[in-house]
């Protein structure tokens, strides 16, 4: 394969915290139009691994390139072209929706006047709440404000930590289609996400991490197939239909993480 389609490669990914190894070995590829899900329990590096990429945590060993920049030789560059949405996002309490637009598109060199950004929120279905303080909307439209200031600098790359944390099913499914269609505009998006249905639902390819080591990488369906007839995956299928949440289950354990 091409690699030049890579908008993300990770390499031989180490993180230690003290004596502690929290990502072992890790390598994978995000590709340009692709939706990647990164799935893992509790403790088992993904926050870390999240983390590295985004330029917050050093870590020990390895290589992340983003978009060709090297994360610790061209940091500036790698950051550039990328764009975070975290699970849990606060903005200036005094700010309505649009002047939070506008100074983001400010801080990214994005020219953004009043009627771009009625443009903008006329897209995503919020047109009326661009003077709404962020803190008076809905946790649907809080994402979907999230999401856009994510992406507002047209990054290569769009990382999403569990976007859809606490959403009902419509302002969920609302949310898949806003990340389908960034995927779908050539953006590549990296989403951790501990619900299964939204990785089957959105993902083209998933990685599950456990133990700080990737021990599964193939599309949600190749790994449901691969799996289905392993007594272990059988033994936790509950109502015969063998799902992405059983092969998960199967690889890391019924045991609850901290």
């Amino acid at each position: 394969m091409d690699t030049s389609q890579y908008i993300l490669n990770i390499q031989g990914l180490a993180v230690n915290y003290g004596d502690f190894q929290a990502v072992k070995n890790v390598g994978f590829d995000v590709l340009e139009g692709e939706i990647f899900g990164l799935l893992g329990p509790n403790g088992a590096g993904k926050t870390s691994t999240l983390s590295a990429i985004e330029g917050l945590l050093k870590f020990n060993s390895g290589t992340i390139v983003v978009n060709g920049y090297d994360i610790t030789r061209k940091p500036l560059h790698a950051k550039a072209s990328m764009g975070v949405q975290l699970q849990s996002t606060s903005f200036q309490p005094e700010l309505n929706v649009m002047q939070i637009l506008q100074l983001f598109a400010g801080i990214y060199g994005v020219p953004m006047n009043k009627q771009r950004v009625k443009e903008i929120l006329n897209e995503i279905n919020l047109e009326d709440a661009a003077n709404k303080k962020f803190s008076k909307l809905s946790g649907g439209q809080q994402q979907r404000v999230s999401l856009l200031i994510s992406t507002i600098h047209n990054p290569k790359l769009v990382l999403l930590d569990e976007p859809t944390t606490g959403l009902d099913p419509q302002s969920r499914r609302q949310l898949w289609e806003r990340i389908e269609a960034i995927r779908d505009r050539g953006h590549a998006v990296l989403i951790t996400t501990h619900s299964m249905e939204e990785a089957e639902a959105v993902c083209d390819r998933i990685a599950i991490i456990d133990h700080g080591q990737i021990i599964a990488v193939n599309t949600p369906q190749a790994l449901i197939d691969k799996h289905r007839d392993d007594p272990e995956v059988i033994a936790v299928s509950r109502r015969g239909k063998v799902t992405l949440e059983d092969v998960f289950i199967a690889l890391t354990g019924k045991a609850v993480r901290a």
